[in-house]
């Protein structure tokens, strides 16, 4: 309902999640741009303004005017600059210019010859309204001025002059009255989460399975030495698994057997043994000082570490003997293991969120501490695994309590699970998802698929994190498609999406599976593992080149800035990607078909570019090396399933053309 004493409409405000229930999302140094339907009754002047402060903060508001774009449209539009790596919230104030208003109808009626004595007392007791308020000294002073002036002015045109002055314009509109000031609520916000949240290559290990040893497991110390060959590809978030104690009771074996070895190490997502919980590392990995040096390595390498938070309790976990209330129970009273039927976790046993009071809240708080308890130990990014198998409300209140104290901290949903509920959990707090890109093969589908990420209201709240296999994921694609297809899906996790991830053994073409299945055989989630990682047919040097090309172009850098542009060739999918001031331009061209190669015409986008039609454009391959000279936007491709993608840098040959006209005078 409109109230009475708010007589401006503020409505259609963008960008906005679920009309401003949500934040939208942002990075530190983005400039938030904001549109309005912003209106009222009659035809005064009106002002409209955003105003913005730090939630948490800040107490003063920031006011940014909002411009008029399109009048007949009562369209409005502003913006403000994200200088901080926090919660921002934002809102929209209209009101009527009354001194604006009044002195614009006043022109006018002189201009007509009309009479406007009384219209000038009018105006002069606006003046007089301001001076008896609570109005700073010069004000005063500036205002006693020009009513003496005023009421010495010869004429009405020399008192309207004297009112239409620059300095008094500009002091009534920062002080005159604002009778009828709107206010849109609720106020909206924005997270402006650090540039890392948008822009990061993420590698995945299983420390245990980086030594040479196949008969224990690696340490944190030996997890050290491989870092510089993870910085030498191009990453920088070194993601972890689970590094806790791993249960013995129900423990399984090589390829999910029921039946382990006594030697086999167990799954590390069943959290916990005599040695400790969530709080605690895997003795065979080394101690927690040893984590923590792995931890600064890693940073003083510039990359980051990133945890698995998996909610997971092994029936050995302490949890299970001091809290066994916060666990489903049989109706004997014996503790559920975890099911997905026809999957069963015999070894692991998922808290009970349902819990009554005071059990459930004390659930919270303890994986709240967790979580803490990491991050006081240099940890700011974390995996989540399965979130959506806990409640939402929960994880809104989880990610915003901890971020309101440590904004710099990024959540990834593990979330392969229907839409509407992969959306809220972005809505509520979490900062990346994982996506369905996994097992989006064909062009039409990735253009669709990518076009709905990336372009549409989505994209306000929702960063998808592309990878491109997981320890849980080996896609078709990849095991029949060879080293081809390992090439070609890299190429599209890492200009598709500006974030990305792959897990250690794609850059080996590693596609064993178990028949049948999406699923590695021998998998390390179940055993240790040895590898090579010079093994002949590698694509490291691949992955090396792809990862440079993104750190120096700026375009890449980008999320939100993806298009898709024509293509003849059903398998050759063509895009790009162009800063906003248009002096960086990619365009990626990629074969999606492993098995052949194919050829076609592109149709190079000029106008989205910034090239006009008949001017030379270069056009750089950044892969291979090789430039090709245009003057059109018909070009022909062909693509080998050896070299399935092409990046390209377009320079425009401007200056170039001018330089050749002078060596020519």
């Amino acid at each position: 309902m409109l109230e009475a004493n708010q007589p401006f409409i503020i409505d259609s405000v963008e960008p906005s999640v679920d009309g401003g229930r949500y934040p939208i999302k942002r990075e530190v140094g983005d400039t938030l741009k904001v549109r309005a339907t912003v209106f009222r009754d009659g035809h005064n002047k009106t002002r409209v303004f955003l105003k913005f402060r730090e939630k948490h903060n800040a107490i003063h508001w920031i006011y940014a005017p909002m411009q008029s774009v399109n009048e007949g449209l009562s369209l409005w539009a502003g913006q403000f600059k994200l200088e901080r790596n926090t919660l921002y919230e934002y809102t929209i104030e209209a009101y009527t210019d009354i001194f604006q208003t009044w002195l614009e109808g006043t022109k006018k009626k002189v201009a007509a010859g009309e009479e406007v004595r009384s219209d000038l007392v009018e105006g002069r007791m606006m003046l007089e309204r301001i001076l008896a308020g609570n109005t700073p000294k010069g004000e005063k002073a500036y205002l006693e001025f020009v009513l003496s002036r005023i009421d010495q002015a010869a004429s009405d045109q020399e008192r309207l002059a004297l009112y239409s002055d620059q300095e008094l314009t500009k002091l009534m509109e920062r002080s005159g009255p604002r009778d009828d000031l709107t206010t849109r609520e609720p106020y909206l916000e924005v997270v402006a989460d650090r540039v890392r949240a948008r822009f990061a290559a993420w590698y995945e290990f299983f420390p245990r399975s980086q030594g040479s040893d196949p008969n224990r497991s690696a340490t944190f110390r030996e997890c050290i030495l491989r870092l510089p060959e993870i910085k030498k590809m191009g990453f920088d978030v070194v993601y972890l698994p689970p590094i806790h104690p791993i249960g013995v009771t129900g423990r399984k074996g090589k390829n999910n057997s029921l039946q382990p070895l006594p030697e086999e190490p167990g799954c590390p997502y069943a959290i916990g043994n005599a040695a400790g919980g969530h709080m605690a590392v895997d003795p065979a990995l080394g101690t927690m000082e040893d984590f923590i040096e792995f931890e600064k390595t890693c940073r003083d390498m510039g990359m980051e570490v990133a945890l698995d938070f998996a909610i997971n309790c092994s029936p050995d976990h302490p949890y299970v003997k001091e809290h066994p209330e916060w666990f489903f129970k049989r109706p004997d009273g014996s503790i559920k293991y975890a099911e997905n039927p026809p999957k069963k976790y015999e070894d692991i046993y998922p808290l009970n969120f349902d819990a009554p009071e005071p059990h459930r809240r004390a659930i919270w708080e303890e994986m709240r501490r967790v979580l803490l308890f990491w991050i006081e130990r240099g940890v700011r990014i974390f995996r989540v695994d399965n979130p959506h198998t806990k409640p939402v409300p929960f994880w809104h209140w989880l990610i915003n309590s901890l971020q309101k104290d440590h904004p710099d901290v990024i959540f990834l949903a593990e979330a392969f699970t229907k839409p509407p509920m992969m959306r809220t959990l972005a809505k509520v707090g979490f900062t990346q998802s994982y996506t369905y890109f996994t097992w989006r093969n064909f062009k039409d589908e990735i253009t669709a698929y990518m076009t709905e990420l990336t372009q549409s209201e989505h994209s306000e709240y929702m960063r998808g994190n592309l990878f491109a296999n997981t320890p849980d994921i080996l896609p078709r694609i990849l095991q029949e498609g060879g080293r081809p297809a390992f090439m070609m899906r890299y190429v599209l996790a890492a200009t598709l999406s500006s974030v990305y991830g792959i897990y250690s053994g794609y850059e080996l073409c590693e596609r064993e599976a178990i028949p049948g299945k999406e699923e590695y055989l021998n998998s390390e989630k179940y055993q240790f593992k040895v590898w090579d990682w010079n093994r002949p047919g590698n694509i490291k040097a691949y992955i090396e080149t792809v990862n440079n090309i993104r750190r120096v172009n700026a375009a890449l850098h980008g999320y939100r800035n993806l298009r898709f542009f024509r293509s003849d060739n059903p398998n050759i999918l063509f895009y790009g990607k162009v800063t906003p001031d248009k002096r960086n331009v990619i365009l990626v061209v990629v074969n999606v078909d492993p098995f052949n190669a194919h050829e076609g015409a592109i149709y190079i986008p000029l106008e989205e570019i910034g090239i006009r039609q008949g001017d030379h454009f270069e056009l750089q391959e950044l892969i291979a090396g090789g430039k090709y000279l245009l003057q059109d936007r018909h070009f022909h491709v062909k693509l080998e399933p050896s070299q399935p993608a092409w990046i390209f840098r377009v320079d425009k040959w401007e200056q170039k053309e001018q330089d050749f006209d002078q060596f020519n005078m």
